[in-house]
């Protein structure tokens, strides 16, 4: 019985057509042939290549997971080594913006009475980042680990909740300054708003949740012409983009504790300063300015009336945050969902004793031995308000805050820590 091939293409020799058919037959044979393993020999680098990918993507990743500046076994390790409580009923608390003025002060404060204390900063460049980076030197000689990090790193947050279970959060991080908010207004949106918003998400998610207590500000007071500020004043006119902000954070913290039973406390600091302070508060660049024989702009209110603060120096700033933490009441919440009431409060704190900006001018001549050069303007429509002045019964009540450094004290101790810090020596910079 003839083949297929032989009744498809009958070898008949010496017939020139059945050769020529029978030879291209072989072609296409040879060329299917020839195409298939061409075919396999294509899927089988494809494979290969698919597969060195595969494996390249896992050793980038790899690679990427050891280098980045946060996860990993050593770096979970120095979490849980400076999270750990050194003394009993002690709290576990995240730090966000450690780093900064107040956030340095308060994780020294609370590592010395024997907290677990995690710090969280980013670094911005909104003044000075080698200052917060001593800042940080500083905190590690105190055992503080500072992760380099944004609070608005949803993924950031959710790893920090998982490796340390952390029982109190003492929300700092934020974008501070009043007159900043008019050449980068959407800053204050990023930090104060969105990074509130993402932490109060991985709080109400962390099991167990912490009690927060975060900073707010005498900003929201604003336009309020009432005095001294009170917390059940009215604070619906805010005079800057930064006050509207940190109002804001306290409508929205006031959300999420009556849905999810976060317990909250917001505190509202009045002109806070001291050793390690901020660069663009007044009285940081007012010394920086004298000691360099410049001239400072001291701003007058309407009808030529001084500005008053009531400023508050550092040391008690920290005592109202520490008796915060200590009275916050926990969180009621579980997985996301509320069981039953938690804490909601609001605080000043300040010093209760409003000094004007003249008067602040005189006692940092008094103890830098240098006259300033004053230039008196009016003051602009810049967000800045005349005078502040708080109320604070409601903190002594609750927790026996009670300031104790007056500001010609406190400006010593401030005009010491500069002169050293910027290596001054009588009067004369040695390394600025």
């Amino acid at each position: 019985m003839p083949s297929l091939e032989e009744e498809l293409f009958p070898s008949t020799p010496g017939k020139f057509k059945g050769d020529r058919a029978h030879n291209m037959n072989r072609q296409v044979y040879r060329c299917f042939a020839s195409t298939s393993t061409m075919f396999l020999w294509a899927l089988f680098l494809i494979a290969l290549t698919a597969s060195y990918l595969s494996f390249q993507g896992f050793v980038d990743s790899g690679s990427r997971y050891l280098s980045a500046s946060w996860g990993g076994i050593n770096w979970e390790k120095q979490l849980r080594s400076s999270a750990q409580i050194q003394r009993h009923g002690g709290f576990s608390v995240l730090v966000t913006g450690a780093a900064g003025f107040v956030g340095s002060h308060v994780s020294i404060a609370l590592k010395r009475r024997g907290d677990g204390v995690v710090g969280l900063d980013n670094f911005n460049d909104y003044y000075d980042p080698s200052l917060k980076r001593a800042r940080k030197s500083l905190l590690e000689t105190h055992g503080v680990f500072i992760v380099e990090g944004d609070v608005n790193d949803a993924k950031l947050l959710a790893k920090l909740f998982d490796v340390v279970a952390f029982s109190h959060v003492m929300h700092l991080a934020a974008q501070a300054g009043v007159r900043y908010a008019m050449v980068n207004p959407h800053s204050y949106v990023h930090s104060n708003i969105a990074g509130l918003v993402t932490l109060l998400e991985a709080c109400k998610n962390a099991d167990p949740q912490p009690a927060i207590v975060w900073a707010s500000s005498s900003s929201v007071y604003g336009l309020n012409d009432k005095v001294p500020f009170s917390e059940a004043d009215r604070t619906d006119q805010p005079a800057s983009l930064y006050a509207a902000t940190k109002k804001a954070g306290e409508e929205i913290t006031h959300s999420y504790n009556h849905i999810y039973g976060l317990s909250i406390t917001g505190l509202r600091f009045f002109t806070v300063y001291g050793p390690w302070g901020r660069p663009d508060m007044a009285y940081f660049s007012f010394t920086r300015n004298i000691l360099q024989g410049k001239s400072i702009t001291v701003y007058r209110g309407k009808n030529r009336v001084d500005l008053a603060r009531d400023f508050t120096y550092i040391d008690d700033i920290v005592k109202g945050c520490l008796g915060s933490l200590d009275t916050a009441g926990k969180s009621t919440g579980s997985g996301g969902k509320k069981r039953g009431p938690a804490p909601y409060r609001i605080f000043n704190l300040g010093n209760t004793s409003p000094v004007t900006v003249p008067t602040l001018v005189s006692i940092l001549e008094r103890h830098l031995k240098v006259k300033a050069k004053r230039n008196i303007v009016d003051m602009p429509g810049n967000g800045d308000v005349p005078f502040t002045h708080a109320n604070i019964s409601s903190a002594r009540r609750e927790f026996g805050y009670k300031p104790t450094t007056d500001l010609q004290t406190g400006l010593k101790k401030f005009v010491k820590w500069y002169l050293s810090y910027y290596g001054y020596n009588h009067g004369k910079p040695v390394n600025y």
